[in-house]
């Protein structure tokens, strides 16, 4: 190695040279710094032959996060010792996204860094990271390599929570002392480069406000939805087709792919049960917030007198766990199938064969219908997938002790367990009652807008549930 040198921007009078690749190539030529890096950046950046570019900005702040456990930098912290958590404490005012206020961006910015290690119990979390760490290094962890893949996976998980949160704490440090640098030197044009990185943060942390109330083991799977008419005849029928209809709605807009697993059709109209499959990512995660009893208040399409009923529907959310080894073992000897022909329209579109599939699961006396699919093969295997999702669903109940964080199946639940309320007369209101949110336009709740009743539950559901202590 050539004679250690101070790290200098020197050499970068070249523009046709890569701007990382010759700072890295000086680093490790000098193996030194002869001042802080953000000192060396002003430098540069005072320099004659500086070119500034958003990617040039991106790339002294990742070296500043680099170099900063070799500088008098620390990390999380600016050259002047402000911190995420005394921005908070220093309480500036939270402007509209419009303004270009640093302030109010480094303010949002770490209330949401709070919120997010909130909900991801962030003590816990970093509790369990270090035991997990101290398991996978082990000498005889692989003795049980059943174990030693899940610990691995699982710490893999842990630390990739923890080690994002640091890099949004770094990130704000850094835009901010690079900030400093731009208003020192009087550079408007870096200046505002930082000011539109600051706001890309700021929404961007927004968004993972609400990834962070997604953190359970079971939230990124897919899932089936299951809804069920309660009592009321005709009247419930129809109710449960139109909640069935709004998941179909709220899936379709966040992006979801359905599949109609069972239906069984009203006598007059509506559906006495159905099923559908929901693909895409966390849909468990979000559709865990609509388990319960769904009650609609309304004058009754099929009442001559136009009296207002009321009516109910179940809804049960079931994860599709695809991690075999989480999976229920069933015996062929334990399973019980029945072939029988699936309803149809009638007329040219009547299934003429006993292609639908319902298997009995003996020993829990669960059942799994299919008779959506083109072939019995079909309808069976995905009779199976429902089935062993139910089954899996009970053993994490059981295990749990029926731990009200785990979805119940549609026999678990209460009819007196209403979670919203539905009116269309006398006045027009969709109301969730264990979290009091409410709107006054029912149409497009009905049309799958939701996000809002399940954000509201989710987030009131962690503040509930966590004992934050900061961290």
């Amino acid at each position: 190695m050539s004679s250690k040198r101070p790290f200098t921007f020197s050499n970068l009078n070249n523009r046709a040279t890569p701007l990382l690749s010759v700072i890295l190539s000086s680093f490790y030529q000098s193996r030194t710094i002869d001042t802080s890096f953000t000192g060396i950046s002003r430098k540069y950046f005072t320099s004659s032959h500086a070119f500034r570019t958003p990617r040039t900005v991106n790339f002294i702040s990742s070296l500043i996060h680099h170099f900063a456990s070799l500088s008098s930098l620390e990390p999380h912290k600016t050259s002047e010792g402000l911190s995420v958590d005394q921005i908070l404490d220093r309480r500036w005012p939270i402007l509209d996204e419009s303004e270009s206020d640093w302030k109010s961006h480094a303010t949002a910015i770490a209330q949401s860094i709070q919120v997010i290690k909130k909900r991801l119990q962030w003590q816990n979390l970093v509790l369990r990271a270090e035991h997990l760490s101290s398991e996978i290094n082990r000498s005889d962890l692989w003795e049980n390599p059943n174990y030693a893949g899940k610990a691995s996976r699982e710490h893999g998980i842990c630390m990739g929570k923890i080690n994002e949160v640091n890099g949004f704490k770094q990130e704000l440090i850094e835009q901010i002392e690079m900030l400093k640098l731009a208003r020192e030197e009087d550079d408007r044009e870096l200046e505002l480069e930082i000011m539109r990185a600051l706001l890309r943060m700021r929404r961007n942390l927004k968004e993972k406000e609400i990834e962070a109330l997604l953190a359970g083991e079971q939230d990124p799977h897919p899932c089936f939805i299951e809804v069920q008419a309660g009592a009321g005849g005709t009247e419930s029928m129809d109710w449960a087709a139109m909640v069935m209809g709004m998941y179909k709605m709220w899936a379709q807009r966040r992006g979801f792919h359905t599949t109609v697993v069972d239906e069984m059709a009203g006598e007059i109209a509506g559906i006495k049960r159905a099923t559908i499959k929901v693909d895409g990512d966390y849909a468990f995660g979000y559709a865990k917030a609509e388990v319960g009893v769904h009650r609609l208040v309304r004058i009754s399409p099929f009442d001559s007198n136009k009296r207002r009923h009321t009516s109910f529907a179940a809804v049960a959310v079931i994860p599709i766990l695809g991690d075999t080894s989480t999976h229920v073992l069933i015996k062929d000897s334990d399973l019980r199938i029945e072939r029988f022909r699936s309803g149809g329209a009638g007329g040219q579109s009547v299934n003429t064969t006993d292609s639908a599939v319902r298997i009995v699961h003996i020993p829990t006396g669960v059942t799994a219908t299919c008779q959506n699919e083109r072939s019995q093969h079909q309808n069976k295997s995905m009779a199976m997938q429902v089935l062993q999702s139910r089954l899996d669903q009970l053993e994490m109940a059981r295990q749990a002790q029926l731990n009200s964080q785990h979805t119940q199946s549609l026999t678990d639940i209460s009819w007196g367990n209403q979670i919203r309320t539905y009116v269309l007369h006398p006045y027009r209101m969709v109301k969730d009652l264990r979290t009091n949110y409410e709107v006054s336009d029912p149409d497009s709740v009905l049309e799958g807008d939701i996000d809002g009743f399940i954000l509201s539950f989710l987030s009131a559901s962690l503040d509930k549930d966590n004992n934050y202590h900061g961290g």
